[in-house]
């Protein structure tokens, strides 16, 4: 074993390695009895295909490049396909990204085109389809945008036909600004489906609604049967038997209730916050057993008993699944992760009990002694409130440290800033670790999967919560010597970067922080600066903007850019609408002649995460780059980043 400095040990974990294991299979479904899925394909431009997997297990990618199975809808996007068999054969319909039809396919024949093209704003977008072959159509979220601003848009529930007529026919009057896709009974009699409002975020609160679908395929008016201002109905449904099914947080914590009724009242999720229009975490089997993603912090696959309230987890590695989900017959298809294995297709055979993986996207052939070995931890924060976190020691089974010598490590925030941490491998945090640079993933007060109360801790405190918290937890791993107190950095993407960038402006702890498409200025992001889905979030996390503009000014980066003293890496998407651009080049004018360390990159063809494996490479090497010179690290094979001043 070799004795080297942190940071300096030799990993076979390299920047293109971990760029390639990007991204994840995501939105499973059945098409007859074969399970089929997204997947991503960072090296080809960073679209997603159509993965099929036949009966005799074999896989196969439907759709070649450039096809894009991806929906832009609320800039998040949603479940972007689905299919049926029809006299034996495949019938699938999907979202293609370039353009955002929808298109229809069958095995043998090019994608047709089902749906219109619209210059205005950002045209016409599908998502959270629902096949009926049998009415000829394709119900699903029509998003239109009637203007060139991006809150100039309209969301209704709409019928495309299957014969490429593209005569849509709209569902439903414009009652709700957001709406999830239509969920059908078995006995096609009935429809729900999920709307909510500004300034309401979808986990804030949103209503159900229940209308009776007429023999002529329209909606009868609709019925609000669960939500309201102050509670978070995520998913529903229909079980076999034609209850209505659905996922509320109406005590606190997303619970599965049926007809009205709780089916397994506790303490911990059985939903989530609703980024993605169509994300699902229950799905009811023909037996009446229900089929949940849940827990608390982590996830679980569960079978849930309505009759009984029990739940039963599938055994297997596994400590996250995605809130993804397909049933068919007694199968379950769900896609799950661990910190030893990346997130996999898993299949549930809920006769047997047995799990088993039926698609692994990632084969490498580095040793899993490489991989991170994470601790669940629970921190202390200012007023006694506890922070949950993963910590991440450098870990690399060839090296070892000086015995004298503390690790550096970085505060990783994540995203959202409604989102979580998840407890899976990460070949991104596995380029640091394995080189002996430790990270700590906060889950910052905010985050989701501890209930609402620990979700509200962030009201009217964004840019204060999260970043005492992260503070606390970097503060205690000095303190416990954990970490070294003069090596310690931040770095985060999105609401991440927001949280790395208030902690520079705010604090002295960081030595040099990684801000990724960032929001810096929160009066621009209030006045028309990012896309609408978002665009009255901050009145929940800051206050409305008329009534505390000081507040918006007092915690924005951009507005206090005297205040960052720390080098700084700042990587933006030239094409994101959500966090733009502008953001950014707004905080560099700020920062010119301050003689502050700092590297700007601005990647062409990349939005609001990076998708590219080429742009991924060169950000985790600029990263590690501006680490080793912040904190005195020997470093081979990376390019040096140059930092201005």
């Amino acid at each position: 074993m070799q004795t080297l400095a942190y940071g300096s040990w030799p990993s076979p974990i390299d920047a293109a390695l971990a760029a390639a294991h990007d991204g994840h299979p995501e939105y499973v479904g059945f098409v007859g009895d074969e399970a089929w899925w997204t997947e991503p394909r960072p090296t080809e431009g960073g679209r997603r295909t159509l993965v099929r997997r036949h009966a005799d297990g074999r896989e196969e990618p439907v759709l070649p490049a450039p096809w894009n199975v991806r929906s832009r809808v609320v800039e998040y996007g949603g479940q972007p396909w689905a299919g049926a068999e029809v006299d034996g054969r495949p019938l699938v319909v999907f979202v293609h990204f370039a353009d955002q039809r929808l298109y229809r396919w069958e095995p043998g024949a090019e994608p047709v085109a089902l749906t219109p093209v619209s210059a205005v704003g950002g045209g016409l977008r599908w998502a959270d389809p629902v096949l009926l072959p049998e009415r000829g159509e394709v119900w699903c979220v029509l998003e239109e945008f009637t203007g060139e601003g991006p809150s100039d848009v309209r969301r209704v529930l709409a019928a495309v036909p299957l014969d490429g007529s593209g005569a849509v026919r709209e569902l439903t009057p414009e009652r709700h600004r957001f709406v999830t896709g239509p969920k059908l009974s078995p006995d096609g009699r009935r429809a729900c489906w999920i709307g909510w409002d500004h300034p309401n975020m979808p986990w804030d609160g949103t209503e159900l609604l229940l209308a009776d679908v007429r023999p002529d395929g329209t909606l009868g008016a609709p019925e609000v049967v669960a939500g309201g201002p102050e509670e978070s109905v995520c998913q529903a449904g229909f079980a076999a038997d034609g209850a209505l099914l659905y996922a509320s947080d109406r005590t606190g914590w997303w619970n599965l209730y049926r007809d009205g009724k709780a089916l397994c009242p506790r303490e911990e999720e059985f939903g989530g916050p609703l980024w993605k229009v169509g994300q699902r975490w229950f799905a009811p089997l023909e037996s009446g057993l229900i089929a949940v993603v849940h827990g608390r912090g982590a996830t679980a696959l569960g079978i849930l008993d309505p009759e009984t309230g029990e739940v039963v987890d599938a055994a297997g590695p596994w400590t996250e699944f995605a809130p993804t989900l397909a049933v068919h017959g007694e199968r379950v298809v769900a896609v799950g992760a661990s910190p030893r294995t990346a997130y996999e297709v898993v299949e549930l055979d809920t006769r047997t009990g047995r799990a088993r993986v039926i698609g692994a996207p990632h084969q490498d052939d580095v040793d899993p002694a490489h991989y991170p070995e994470p601790q669940i931890r629970t921190f202390t924060g200012p007023d006694g409130r506890e922070i949950h976190a993963h910590v991440y020691p450098p870990h690399n089974p060839l090296c070892t440290a000086p015995d004298a010598e503390l690790p550096p490590y970085v505060v990783w925030a994540h995203g959202g800033p409604t989102g979580r941490s998840p407890l899976v491998l990460d070949l991104e945090i596995a380029y640091f670790t394995s080189r002996g640079i430790g990270v700590a993933e906060v889950d910052y007060g905010g985050s989701a999967g501890y209930g609402r109360e620990y979700r509200n801790r962030l009201r009217e405190q964004w840019g204060v919560v999260d970043v005492e918290d992260c503070a606390a937890v970097a503060l205690a791993l000095a303190e416990e010597g954990t970490a070294d107190r003069a090596r310690l950095g931040i770095r985060g993407g999105s609401a991440g970067g927001w949280t790395t960038a208030a902690s520079l402006a705010a604090t002295d702890i960081y030595a040099c922080g990684t801000i990724i498409y960032p929001v810096l200025d929160l009066a621009g992001w209030a006045s028309g600066e990012t896309h609408d889905f978002e665009s009255r979030y901050l009145e929940t996390l800051v206050g409305p903007y008329a009534e505390v503009p000081a507040r918006y000014a007092e915690r924005s980066p951009v507005e206090h850019a005297e205040r960052i003293t720390a080098p700084f890496l700042l990587l933006q998407g030239l094409d994101d609408v959500i966090c733009p651009p502008a953001q950014s080049e707004r905080l560099l004018a700020r920062m010119e002649g301050r003689r502050v360390p700092h590297a700007y990159i601005a990647f062409e063809g990349e939005g609001h995460g990076f998708r590219r494996a080429d742009t991924m490479v060169r950000a985790l090497e600029a990263e590690l780059s501006l680490y080793a010179q912040v904190f005195g690290i020997e470093l081979r094979g990376v390019p040096r980043l140059e930092l201005a001043k």
